[in-house]
């Protein structure tokens, strides 16, 4: 499983309740570039749209050996392959617990673009303060003891 791009930001403004994966339904360009490590999650989010999860705004970039790709959109939305029952219980918990679905990383298994997601409920901006300063407490105690 190497991860070819990570969500930082995720676990930040987040806190991942519970961890899935699904694969991406990619073309042959963005498989070689995604492969390469061109992609960017800043502003990307899952979403159910008629029984299907689509990934919005994630940016792959145009894979240049590939040749000319004329009309190529870097953030197009993007069919997540996940199981029905997985999408109406996903869908489910979104509406009713007034949860969200976050990409986490994109990586290979066997050779297969897959994309790791997390239902998520977003932090209030004092609990992200409190995570700075429990990481930077955190850091201190460990100078000290070094």
């Amino acid at each position: 499983m190497a991860d070819l791009a990570f969500n930082k930001r995720a676990a930040f403004d987040y806190d991942l309740l519970e961890k899935l994966e699904g694969g991406l339904k990619l073309t042959g360009p963005e498989v070689k570039s995604a492969k390469a490590g061109h992609v960017q999650f800043k502003g990307a989010f899952l979403h159910v749209q008629k029984g299907e999860l689509w990934l919005k705004n994630l940016h792959i970039s145009k894979y240049v050996p590939a040749g000319e790709q004329l009309l190529y959109n870097p953030t197009r939305d993007r069919k997540v392959l996940v199981h029905k029952r997985d999408i109406a219980r996903l869908t489910g918990k979104t509406h009713a617990d007034g949860l969200t679905l976050v990409p986490i990383s994109v990586y290979l298994r066997r050779n297969l673009v897959k994309l790791s997601f997390a239902l998520a409920r977003g932090k209030k901006l004092f609990e992200k303060k409190d995570a700075i300063k429990k990481r930077d407490l955190d850091r201190e105690v460990r100078r000290g003891e070094a």
